[in-house]
């Protein structure tokens, strides 16, 4: 094969791998429900989950939630539990308040940091919330009374990707 039809072959293939992401966002936009995806095979289930009950915890966030879906035009985990869920659990951790609010999140996180589902540990739950659980050491610490043991892996697998602790 030469240069001139590998370089066709990889545009080619850049175009099909975006054709079949925007398929993916197309249906799992257009119907909530969806479990897997024919091109993808993502278990998208859970990050739906995940983010109804981090809505469940804080029902006063529905209307930034909305919002945000609004101006991006489709749900962005990442950046709605950046944005929204994270800033409230930071605070609960920082003002040290509603105890019992906080063990029912980190329960849920243990159970998170223990399904199976791939996708939602490592593109959603690590790198969102354990990374920035680890950005304050003093709310890492707060964090850390609440954390179950697999949550507390995750959180040191999270820091280690990110070079903070070797």
């Amino acid at each position: 094969m030469n240069t001139r039809t590998l370089a066709k072959t990889s545009v080619k293939n850049c175009v099909k791998e975006q054709n079949q992401i925007q398929k993916f966002s197309d249906l799992r936009h257009r119907n909530s429900k969806t479990v897997y995806t024919e091109e993808w095979g993502f278990m998208i289930k859970k990050s739906e989950e995940f983010l109804k009950m981090m809505l469940n915890f804080f029902p006063s966030t529905s209307t930034d939630y909305k919002k945000s879906i609004e101006n991006h035009g489709m749900v962005l985990e990442t950046v709605i539990i950046e944005g929204i869920f994270m800033p409230e659990i930071i605070k609960l951790l920082s003002e040290n308040r509603n105890n019992k609010l906080l063990e029912s999140i980190f329960d849920y996180f243990e159970e998170v940091s223990n399904c199976k589902d791939d996708y939602l540990i490592d593109s959603i739950f690590s790198v969102t919330v354990l990374e920035i659980l680890g950005n304050d050491e003093k709310i890492l610490r707060a964090a850390q009374e609440y954390m179950g043991p697999k949550t507390m892996q995750l959180q040191l697998e999270a820091d280690r990707g990110l070079g903070r602790i070797r």
